[in-house]
């Protein structure tokens, strides 16, 4: 597959993109060499090979996320200015209006 000027003007027109006219050739150049080394890949024989996905193994060690209700209310209040209600009551950032402030 060929990639020409024009299809590089079209593609970037959809992407909203703009290069300098002297430009539009060493890019053209540059997207067909990328795109005859993606077809050269296509002509592989990977039947049987078992996909790598990444080089190194890893496991992770940051602890589970898991949900505990071990929020003890006492403490969670001492340092609250305004509550109200059994909830933290913090200044409205939009309120359209409604605050009557």
């Amino acid at each position: 597959m060929a990639i020409n000027e024009e299809t590089v003007k079209h593609v970037a027109k959809l992407a909203k993109l703009e290069f300098k006219e002297e430009d539009i050739h060493d890019f053209t150049e540059e997207i067909d060499k990328i795109i005859q080394m993606v077809e050269q890949l296509e002509d592989l024989d990977t039947q049987g090979v078992e996909g790598t996905f990444h080089g190194i193994t890893h496991h992770s060690v940051v602890r589970k996320d898991e949900s505990k209700l071990e929020i003890d209310r006492e403490e969670l209040f001492k340092n609250v200015k305004t509550k109200q209600d059994g909830f933290i009551k913090v200044p409205a950032i939009m309120d359209n209006g409604e605050s009557g402030a």
